[in-house]
């Protein structure tokens, strides 16, 4: 890919450069889903990806992947001029392609960024065929766009497939008054026991969370924290959201 010297070389100015020397190309996979504003990590050295014509001849550019597929009408949108796959069409994309948990999380994502309905996602995942396509559906009929990062998806798939009882995401927590105290990854409200992802935060949000978990002891609560380090061991984790459990029966 060729830029004038001095210019600053964005993702945006690599997928410019990218459609301008494969014609007919639309910028697609992971490239279009950061260009929609998805956060998926450091770029690191990946390639720029692009979807061109069934019927256009193979290209073989450094820095540049390119998919041969006939795109519905309706699925390229814009960004700053550049011609994307639509943020429902870039969903279903990465989630055929992505192991299991990696494309709920995605799916997720798009949910809850506004950028694609989950209703749209199912309906576009049911009508896919091909590599991938059947992956791509379990996916978006896990997904809920619920979950406030992709560590929260991965925590409740893990609650999920553990054998606890279901738990409600999102739960809104009232004292006894009925003043909403505050909103909790997931509980289980016949408990009063809340399990929350404990993401790394700024000194601010440590003291505001404090405050938070205060008012909701105060409500009757017990909440359980879950941290990066906590994943990293899925079936010690479970034993001890297990154990807490428990401990709210006694």
């Amino acid at each position: 890919m060729y830029v004038a010297a001095g210019t600053e070389l964005t993702l945006l100015v690599r997928a410019r450069s990218a459609i301008a020397l494969v014609p007919g190309a639309v910028v697609s996979g992971r490239t279009a889903a950061r260009l929609l504003g998805l956060d998926l990590g450091p770029l690191g050295g990946e390639p720029v990806e692009l979807t061109v014509p069934s019927t256009q001849g193979g290209w073989s550019v450094p820095g540049i992947r390119v998919r041969r597929r006939d795109l519905p009408d309706g699925s390229v949108s814009l960004v700053d001029g550049v011609q994307v796959t639509s943020p429902v069409v870039t969903a279903v994309d990465l989630a055929a392609r992505l192991p299991y948990g990696s494309a709920v999380r995605v799916l997720d994502q798009f949910v809850a960024a506004r950028l694609a309905g989950l209703e749209a996602l199912r309906a576009e995942a049911a009508r896919r065929s091909g590599p991938g396509s059947a992956r791509a559906r379990r996916a978006a009929s896990a997904a809920d766009g619920l979950a406030g990062s992709p560590p929260e998806t991965t925590l409740r798939l893990l609650l999920g497939g553990s054998g606890l009882p279901p738990a409600v995401a999102q739960v809104e927590v009232r004292d006894r008054g009925g003043r909403f105290v505050a909103r909790v990854d997931f509980g289980w409200p016949e408990l009063r026991f809340a399990v929350e992802y404990d993401g790394a935060g700024h000194v601010d949000r440590l003291a505001h969370d404090r405050r938070r978990l205060n008012a909701l002891q105060a409500a009757g609560w017990r909440v359980f924290f879950v941290t990066a380090a906590d994943m990293r061991d899925p079936e010690r984790l479970v034993l001890r959201i297990a154990a807490a459990m428990a401990d709210c029966l006694r």
